[in-house]
């Protein structure tokens, strides 16, 4: 079993950043992928980023690609995202998740999720 507990959004200015931090408990984490998925209103939930826990295998999204960065911090096992640039179309509720094996875009193919966290950016 694997605890996410996700921090760190609010509301932003377009252009602006924000870091959200993903704290993980449970299992141990080696073999595991991690990733960032986000829910905007009345949208399907879609793929932002992930990373293998080792810090490796690193994708993106198109539309975050170059704005957004997914890091890990094994000794506090800890996921961040840092979003820089924002969008208001960045504006949704993230989500980490984790997955034993390789990542995936798809997030039925995810095992665990974490409450999720709102991020609003205004324009």
């Amino acid at each position: 079993q694997v605890q996410l507990v996700e921090s760190g959004g609010g509301l932003v200015q377009a252009g602006g950043s924000l870091r959200l931090s993903c704290a993980a408990t449970g299992s141990t984490l080696t073999m595991y992928s991690m990733g960032w998925f986000r829910q905007a209103p009345g949208k399907d939930r879609e793929f932002v980023a992930t990373i293998r826990w080792n810090g490796n295998t690193i994708y993106y999204a198109d539309a975050v690609k170059g704005r957004f960065t997914i890091s890990t911090d094994n000794a506090k096992n800890l996921v961040y995202l840092q979003m820089n640039t924002l969008k208001p179309e960045d504006t949704a509720v993230y989500y980490c998740n984790a997955r034993r094996g390789l990542a995936t875009t798809t997030p039925e193919d995810w095992t665990y999720w974490g409450q999720g966290t709102q991020v609003t950016v205004s324009s």
